[in-house]
């Protein structure tokens, strides 16, 4: 079902104080900006993100999230639909991407996540 890990995202209060931080100090190339409120930052396979969009009130939470990469969306958002598995974001689709928000056993969100193309 999980081919890799999409991202791992950040949530962070204040964009340009991100940036500052994570291109200024850590040297890091912004890859994509979307409207100043997830920026991605391409690391090998991966991608880094930071987000304004997830503070307290959006999700509920103010902690990192990772986002599998799966091989079929559908399949698996059926299959755990099918195991009772709690979704905190139904699914839902980007310019970029398909994507839902489901939680673990112990209330950790994790993200489901499928590129488009």
């Amino acid at each position: 079902m999980i081919t890799e890990i999409a991202y791992t995202v950040y949530p962070v209060a204040d964009a340009t104080r991100a940036r500052a931080f994570y291109e200024g100090v850590l040297g890091l190339k912004l890859a994509s900006d979307f409207d100043g409120k997830w920026l991605e930052y391409e690391l090998g396979s991966g991608v880094f993100a930071l987000t304004t969009m997830m503070g307290a009130g959006q999700r509920g939470t103010l902690s990192p999230s990772i986002a599998f990469e799966v091989e079929d969306f559908d399949a698996a958002i059926a299959k755990l639909r099918a195991a009772g598995v709690k979704f905190t974001m139904e699914p839902f689709d980007t310019p970029v991407c398909r994507m839902a928000v489901v939680a673990d056993p112990d209330g950790n969100e994790l993200i489901v996540h499928k590129r488009n193309g």
